[in-house]
């Protein structure tokens, strides 16, 4: 994310030294910057609500004790209804909307904007699948507003398009919905909201239309999330919030269902009541309530003493805008964070070891080394996935006996671990595309199938050019550095395309495949460059023929 130093200090209400001196201490990772006006910063996954400059100015507000406690943001009652249909009901039935007004866009305030709504989509949104938003400047549309599930043949001009394009076509020629239209796979109608006279505001979660788009002098917006989670509304109050910190004013919007209206935003708190010996006991403190209340209102919370002196219990009010609070020990995390990580006393362990690292570790880095050498960017994929995309995106086959699946997974997307590491490498390559080419990534570690865990080394790479030819001279490196005899197989992978792909063979067994990847599988990640790929079980390459490392 990038910060600019001029817009952070008017917000902050601080220096650009002093902030860029405490931000690390916050959990930010500051990037390397050679530049005059601004700094690349990133936070962890965990924190959405980090994801916009305006969310990073408030949380500097608390952390150098500028604006402590909880952030009240005042909802104005508004008069705009959005009705939902019950035919998004089997398609994406949840909607969260808002009003935001009187905003006055600068540069940085359009682009900080638009990144929050990018990483919420990637972050909470699981890209597009969970959550997807769209904001419009409302003075070109009439409410009330419709959701509703609309005939694939429905035409509107969706957004950076001049031509009216049917529902189903917008999901063959327009980049994004290329890029989303497996999200809508199997469904015979699609989401969509349009206002009293029929204009369209959004098809959700692929594109807006072009009437509504945010233009340099738009002041009001209309803000709606679709999606299949209730993490929907955490994000509306994200987004909400972060506008609201450039001075927007919120109006509630009216959302009719069947089941019963709701009125949103709700930007209420969650009330936890925590031990402070709990947190003392896990972050290893001896801190007083107080103490421990005055860490909270550091990172913006509300935190109030239950009792009298010596009271053991807090009262924590969590903003609306925090989305990873699920535990206690969430809270005393940031406790601890409040408290400042660099105030704490360095002293020595109280027993002293010789350690060695472990020999998978040792071959994990020697391969490393290798593909660093090749050009290959590492990355470190989750371990969990879903049948999607591991089996079918691949064009592979699932057996049951070689999936291990999560009993009760919290996401559609994660709903068993891994036996392949190369799709996740083609999601990142997906998320990445408005990055320069080529782009070149590897990853290596545990896989698990059939109730054992292996160890995996994949790769791939995507450009223009990209061909068989490039994929086999790296594996031919690869090889040759690692000093193993290896021979290549005609392959029946269907990841690969038919007459451009091998599999690897050392000492007679099948260690792995390569080739250029099948345009079914390009396709269904979204992407449109060639790509190759590269797949290797390295835990059986040293046994077959490798005797040091």
């Amino acid at each position: 994310m990038r910060l600019y130093y001029e817009d952070l200090e008017e917000m902050v209400g601080a220096s650009r030294d002093l902030f860029m001196a405490r931000i690390a201490m916050m959990g930010a990772d500051i990037g390397k910057s050679d530049e005059e006006d601004y700094v690349d910063v990133e936070f962890f996954p965990d924190r959405p609500d980090l994801y916009s400059s305006e969310g990073v100015a408030r949380a500097l507000q608390g952390f150098l004790d500028i604006k402590v406690g909880l952030p009240e943001y005042h909802v104005h009652p508004g008069e705009i209804a959005l009705k939902v249909d019950p035919s998004v009901e089997g398609v994406r039935p949840l909607i969260g909307c808002a009003v935001v007004r009187d905003l006055e866009f600068s540069d940085p305030a359009i682009e900080s904007l638009m990144d929050l709504q990018e990483d919420l989509h990637w972050g909470l949104g699981r890209n597009r699948r969970k959550v997807a938003i769209g904001v419009h400047d409302i003075s070109r549309v009439v409410p009330p507003f419709t959701y509703f599930a609309a005939d694939p043949s429905f035409k509107f001009v969706p957004l950076d398009f001049d031509e009216s394009l049917s529902m189903a076509e917008i999901l063959k020629r327009h980049p994004k919905g290329i890029g989303y239209a497996t999200i809508l796979e199997g469904f015979d109608r699609y989401p969509l909201i349009v206002d009293a006279k029929g204009d369209v505001l959004s098809f959700p979660p692929i594109i807006n239309g072009e009437l509504t788009r945010v233009r340099d002098d738009t002041r009001d917006l209309f803000i709606d999330v679709t999606g299949t989670d209730p993490v929907v509304y955490k994000a509306l109050n994200i987004v909400v919030t972060a506008l609201a910190e450039r001075g927007g004013r919120i109006e509630s919007v009216r959302v009719e269902r069947a089941e019963g209206d709701l009125t949103l935003p709700d930007l209420s708190a969650a009330i936890w009541n925590v031990r402070v010996d709990d947190a003392n006991a896990l972050i290893g403190f001896d801190l007083s309530a107080e103490e421990v209340a005055a860490c909270l209102e550091r990172m913006r919370f509300g935190a109030k003493v239950r009792g009298g002196p010596g009271a053991d219990e807090l009262e924590v009010s969590v903003p609306p805008y925090r989305a990873d609070i699920m535990h206690s020990w969430d809270i005393f995390e940031d406790a601890a964070k409040g408290y400042g990580y660099d105030n704490l006393t360095a002293t020595l362990p109280g027993t002293v070891t010789v350690g060695e690292p472990h020999p998978i570790e040792v071959r994990k880095a020697d391969l490393r080394d290798v593909m660093v050498g090749l050009g290959y960017l590492e990355t470190m994929p989750f371990t969990l996935t879903s049948e999607m995309v591991n089996f079918e995106r691949m064009r592979r086959r699932s057996r049951d006996l070689e999936v291990t699946r999560v009993l009760h997974p919290i996401s559609e997307l994660h709903t068993m671990v891994r036996t392949s590491i190369l799709p996740s490498l083609l999601e990142i390559i997906a998320i990445n595309q408005h990055h320069p080419l080529p782009q070149s990534i590897f990853a290596v570690g545990d896989v698990l199938e059939g109730g054992r865990t292996r160890q995996d080394l994949a790769a791939a790479s995507i450009h223009s050019s990209a061909d068989f030819a490039e994929i086999r001279s790296a594996v031919e490196a690869l090889f040759g550095e690692l000093a193993i005899e290896v021979e290549i197989r005609s392959s029946e992978d269907g990841a690969f395309l038919e007459g451009r792909r091998g599999d690897l063979m050392v000492g007679g067994e099948r260690v792995g495949s390569f080739g250029e990847f099948h345009p079914q599988v390009l396709q269904s990640f979204g992407l449109d460059m060639p790509a190759v790929g590269l797949e290797l079980r390295w835990d059986r390459l040293w046994p077959a023929g490798r005797s040091r490392l």
